[in-house]
């Protein structure tokens, strides 16, 4: 991340992260005045950076504690106290615009008249212990491993614009979106146009064709030579525009801590957003042209 972003977040995210620590402190019953005691060893600057060095480069706390001269429970709590604040930004679309729900969203694109562009990722997670309720729903039916799924949105351009709170891996892709409530946003909304990939098919027939998947094959044996032409230039023709969306999922996975998620699920959906919010500052920054003087 470049210097300019990382002064803005600590402009933006300082005063909240002050305010919410000052209302934690001021909330419980206490025996000595607010503000006595032992002072923190660990700045607001360096609870952020530590934070940005876990989510960009997945270092375990340990390191961290030991690069910031203070205890492992300290950089725990830090980063379980910043990483919140982070992904309660949203995605940023312009400065000081920012995008935080699927609604705001299909309302941004109609207004803009872009097309936008789903699909699902999937992120590995630890296997759930034994004996846990619900633990083969985290098993992923297309890689055959524990994960769990998030849906990712972008514009034609491929700009991150949304990614929404996790579900177990084995969450269809089509399933996830209706839970979503992108079929009704869609339905009442304005006319938006979405490329999906073939997993979503049937959201077309639901959203009045504004959900574009991949042809269907009509011919499954004996194709003419005509057909199977004219099927192949047409899903070439949907997959190289819906491709963006691809890059914007390898620029997430990009990011160890979704390469691969070794902390607590329940931390998960947190983490997801805050990197997608983190990464739209990042593409917004480089879109602005630079000032010369």
């Amino acid at each position: 991340m470049s210097a300019s972003v990382i002064a803005e977040l600590v402009a933006e995210v300082g005063p909240l992260w002050h305010e919410r620590h000052q209302a934690r402190r001021t909330s419980r019953p206490r025996t000595r005045a607010v503000g006595a005691g032992a002072k923190h060893r660990m700045v607001f600057v360096d609870r952020l950076l530590a934070t940005l060095v876990h989510l960009r480069h997945g270092v375990t706390h340990d390191v961290l504690a030991c690069w910031f001269g203070v205890d492992r429970s300290t950089v725990t709590r830090a980063i379980g106290k910043v990483r919140p604040l982070l992904a309660e930004r949203g995605c940023t679309i312009s400065p000081g615009v920012r995008l935080r729900t699927l609604a705001e969203v299909v309302h941004h694109l109609g207004q803009a008249g872009k097309t936008g562009i789903i699909d699902g990722t999937e992120i590995r997670v630890r296997r759930p212990a034994v004996g846990r309720k619900d633990r083969d729903r985290f098993i992923s039916g297309k890689n055959k491993q524990n994960a769990v799924k998030a849906m990712v949105f972008t514009d034609g351009d491929g700009r991150l614009l949304f990614c929404s709170p996790t579900k177990p891996g084995s969450c269809a892709d089509i399933t996830h979106a209706r839970e979503l409530g992108l079929v009704k946003l869609l339905a009442d909304g304005a006319g938006v146009e979405i490329l999906a990939d073939a997993g979503y098919q049937g959201l077309g027939a639901q959203t009045g064709g504004r959900v574009v998947t991949p042809p269907h094959r009509k011919f499954k044996k004996n194709a003419p030579d005509w057909y199977e032409e004219m099927h192949e230039r047409q899903r070439k023709a949907h997959s190289s525009r819906r491709i963006r969306v691809e890059h914007g999922i390898a620029h997430l996975k990009n990011w160890r801590a979704l390469a691969r998620h070794l902390g607590r699920r329940e931390h998960m959906d947190d983490t997801v957003q805050a990197i997608a919010g983190l990464l739209s500052q990042q593409q917004t920054a480089d879109r602005i042209p630079t000032r010369q003087t």
